[in-house]
């Protein structure tokens, strides 16, 4: 029977043609955007985990209320202590300690006067050993532009456009100039060991890269840090895993009165980033929903055009002693291969695009120029598993919606003017 249905699908191409054309392009176009959506969505997420977040973050309650000022006099104390604690109690997760600070950046002439100046922002990390786990995380090799990694803590990386900016060159002599943990002024020397570009227009624009020894004598911080940050060593961010974690870590100060007892949040609790975590799945299950809605209209009319098209074949088959239910199923069982087939082809072509738009992306920089979010420049798609199978769900449905509405003509077929309608 089957077999019988797909001969017919085949050599009738005015029955089949311009419903599969209908399903499958709409889902490759379901895939495509709900591909889409992840992979901005998810990019952004990751982005900020990289840079900011973490996937858990520990900071003191002090410095967790006054974060975005970055106060440094309220940074963690006894860092290794406390490092070690988390190392042992939470395996799974990789720690690392990070220092953010601000302040400006002064080049001077040859006789040390000041020739250009201009306001940073500041991050040091591991920057010891090419094998650091943060020079991977960031980046740091693929974003270089000019010069090298820093071999020593007086030598500095830059954003791309901070140094075209300022008018460096390769081994300049720089002077960070800022205030340290117990707010007395401060003034190191670097040299400019090269430049980055992380694609994105804020970092590019203002952002300095020192390794932490270098900035834990800079700014007085011995066995500080800002913030220590935790990551999953199996890469991807997992929610619940990350909740309980940080539920169990604050459990043990949550009676605690100290302003520099250690608080631990989730990325999901930081930068607003809920909604975007909350709503990624949302936004691609609205995406599939309109489109099964609007192929289905689409498709009832088409089965209505079709029905009108076959009104004599469904006339002849009544008359030859076929039963209306029989006909309404035979239908419904056509348009589910046609909705199969179209599916498989449309699955093929979204999820091809997809990959292509995942390992190509699209450059958006020139529209980031002014931009003050923290966005990738370059948007990718993601490829999941199961794009694999869910535009079979708009693809079926749809078309089984439309023909379950179109083929209720059937049923309003009189037999006993059949042969009036043959004679005509």
């Amino acid at each position: 029977m089957i077999q019988f249905f797909l001969k017919g699908i085949i050599r009738d191409k005015g029955r089949s043609l311009l419903p599969l054309t209908i399903i499958a392009s709409g889902v490759a176009l379901t895939l495509l955007l709900s591909g889409y959506i992840r992979g901005v969505m998810g990019d952004m997420v990751e982005q900020n985990a990289n840079f900011d977040t973490g996937h858990l973050k520990v900071m003191t309650n002090a410095y967790a209320k006054e974060r975005e000022q970055l106060p440094n006099d309220l940074a963690i104390l006894a860092l290794d202590s406390l490092k070690g604690t988390l190392q042992n109690k939470y395996t799974n997760i990789t720690w690392v300690e990070r220092i953010k600070f601000g302040g400006l950046l002064d080049v001077p002439d040859e006789n040390g006067e000041t020739l250009k100046q201009g306001p940073v922002s500041g991050l040091a990390i591991n920057l010891n050993t090419e094998q650091s786990s943060e020079i991977n995380r960031l980046h740091i090799k693929e974003a270089i532009v000019k010069g090298k990694l820093p071999n020593t803590k007086e030598e500095i990386l830059l954003g791309d456009a901070l140094f075209e900016r300022l008018s460096l060159k390769i081994g300049d002599k720089v002077t960070y100039i800022g205030t340290t943990m117990n707010g007395s002024m401060t003034s190191y020397n670097f040299r400019v060991a090269g430049t980055l570009h992380f694609g994105n227009t804020v970092m590019d624009n203002s952002s300095i890269l020192i390794d932490i020894k270098g900035a834990q004598v800079m700014l007085d911080m011995e066995d500080a840090a800002s913030e220590l940050l935790g990551y999953f060593k199996r890469g991807a961010y997992n929610d619940l895993k990350a909740t309980n974690i940080a539920a169990n870590f604050n459990a043990a100060f949550s009676e605690s009165k100290d302003a520099f007892a250690p608080i631990m949040e989730t990325l999901k609790n930081q930068n607003n980033l809920a909604a975007y975590i909350d709503y990624t799945d949302l936004y691609a299950g609205l995406f599939i929903m309109l489109f099964v809605i609007a192929m289905s209209v689409v498709l009832w009319n088409t089965g209505l055009l079709g029905g009108l098209r076959r009104f004599q074949e469904f006339g002849v088959r009544l008359a030859l002693g076929e039963s209306k239910n029989h006909l309404y199923k035979s239908l419904l069982i056509e348009a589910f291969l046609i909705g199969i087939i179209g599916s498989v082809i449309g699955t093929v072509i979204g999820v091809g695009m997809t990959v292509y738009l995942q390992v190509y992306g699209i450059d958006i920089s020139p529209y980031l120029k002014k931009t003050s979010m923290m966005v990738p420049s370059i948007v990718r798609a993601k490829f999941t598993i199961d794009l694999l199978y869910i535009g079979f769900i708009p693809g079926v449905l749809a078309i089984m919606l439309g023909n379950i509405l179109s083929g209720m003509v059937i049923y309003k077929r009189k037999t006993a003017e059949l042969f009036k309608e043959l004679e005509v």
